[in-house]
């Protein structure tokens, strides 16, 4: 028997987060911006409400520091 996940399978990432210089750069600020816009959505929710303010604008900072990072001082291809 075959499940049903096993049969599904997933599109490629684009080459700007794959395989084109600076990928890797490209998808961690991703990510980065990606929790910070989930803790700011899911934030009227029981568990996150419980965090404290300076917890959500640490995230948010460390988000904004990593795309100042990642456009000023890009990693060189090698």
């Amino acid at each position: 028997m075959v499940s049903p996940c096993s049969s599904v399978r997933l599109p490629s990432l684009p080459p700007l987060l794959s395989s084109l210089p600076g990928a890797t750069q490209r998808l961690r600020a991703l990510r980065v911006w990606a929790a910070a816009g989930a803790v700011m959505l899911l934030r009227p929710f029981w568990p996150l409400s419980l965090l404290p303010g300076w917890v959500v604008g640490a995230l948010l900072l460390w988000a904004v520091f990593e795309l100042v990072v990642w456009i000023w001082w890009p990693r060189r291809w090698q």
